[in-house]
Parts: structure tokens; sequence; C-alpha cells
């Protein structure tokens, strides 16, 4: 079935996004096009209400990604590794909607 909403999460990740280095475990690195932020973002929670997050966030299509776990690891290019904490969906009902998920620094 054809959402409103298809075709947003490609636009989003491709027009303000970057290729991301994704290390699913035990796979092969690849590289996806999504969005890395260090700053703090404000994101809808599971009530609708604004929640701002402080970690780290990745931004990225949840059909790129479908195996997506707890202690993934992603490198977004500025020299630093991070792991995967938690994903959340956006809330949007399209096939290539966005999860965000909350990162944490991996120190070497």
């Amino acid at each position: 079935m054809v959402s409103v909403f298809d075709g947003i999460g490609r636009i989003c990740t491709t027009a303000f996004g970057a290729g991301i280095t994704y290390l699913a475990e035990g796979q092969p690195a690849r590289v996806v096009p999504s969005k890395f932020r260090e700053g703090p973002v404000e994101v809808e929670d599971d009530d609708g209400r604004m929640v701002l997050i402080i970690a780290p966030t990745w931004w990225v299509r949840r059909d790129l990604v479908p195996e997506i776990a707890r202690g993934d690891r992603i490198e977004p290019g500025n020299g630093k590794t991070y792991t995967v904490i938690t994903d959340r969906p956006n809330g949007s009902p399209a096939s290539d909607a966005t999860l965000i998920c909350e990162l944490e620094r991996i120190f070497p």
C-alpha cells in the first residue's frame, strides 16, 4: 500500500545526510546514507511529547538496517566510533521511515 509518507525518509537522508559506515555484528561493514548528530536533538517520544536527547544520534532509514541491534557500531567519518545503545522509530508509517539511534562513543 502506498502512503503519502513514502519517499520522505529517502529524501531527507539523501539531501541532509552522508555516507556512514555501519558495522553490524557478524556482517561486513557497509556505507549507508544517513545523518549523524553529536549535539543534543529534540525528538518525539512514544506518547507524542518532545524530549531532548543529549547522546550522539544516528538517523537512518529502517529499510537500510533491518538487522540493527544494540551493540552494533557506526563510524561517521569524524575519526570516532560509536555503539548503538537503543533505536526507536520516528513514528512514520512509511516503508522508508527513519530510526533514531542513541549512541555511545567507544574509546580506544
